[in-house]
């Protein structure tokens, strides 16, 4: 987790993957590296808690299961700490829901029938919330079947760059 009462923009992701979770630093992996690029951030600016805040559904690394994805956040994490976080980082102004799991909790019945449907709904939510799938690599053939989301990138990365520079 990062993050301080100054955050303008928060990132609600899955857990720690293995080289986040080592590292203890949010998104220190492949997927950071694609999340940077999708937000049109800096590492430096993505690791500057008055300007980034991470809160992932769950803290800690969930494990694997038999084929080796990463299991879902636990599911204790969430109703604990989601809603004291949201009620300190008062200067939010943008949350990004990164996958399923934040746009479940988050979004409830307000979301569409499935995550793709839900990310191209995204000025549905308001120009405060943008759902998105998670950068993962295990995402790349959704990424290249729905090439409408490269195009809705351009937006995010204005949305951030407005609040980082204001």
């Amino acid at each position: 987790m990062q993050g301080n009462h100054r955050s303008k923009i928060r990132i609600i992701g899955q857990a720690p993957g293995t080289l986040a979770h080592a590292s203890g630093r949010p998104f220190t992996d492949p997927s950071g590296v694609r999340l940077r690029d999708w937000l049109g951030v800096t590492e430096d600016e993505f690791y500057d808690e008055d300007l980034f805040a991470v809160t992932p559904m769950g803290f800690c690394f969930p494990g694997q299961d038999n084929k080796g994805a990463d299991l879902p956040p636990r599911k204790e994490c969430a109703p604990l700490w989601q809603r004291p976080l949201t009620e300190a980082l008062t200067s939010v102004e943008l949350t990004l829901l990164v996958g399923m799991y934040a746009v479940k909790e988050y979004l409830g019945d307000k979301a569409e029938r499935n995550l793709t449907e839900t990310v191209k709904q995204w000025r549905h939510y308001g120009p405060d919330i943008m759902p998105m799938p998670h950068p993962s690599w295990r995402n790349n053939g959704w990424i290249k079947r729905h090439d409408w989301f490269a195009e809705e990138l351009i937006e995010l990365k204005k949305r951030v760059r407005e609040l980082i520079d204001a």
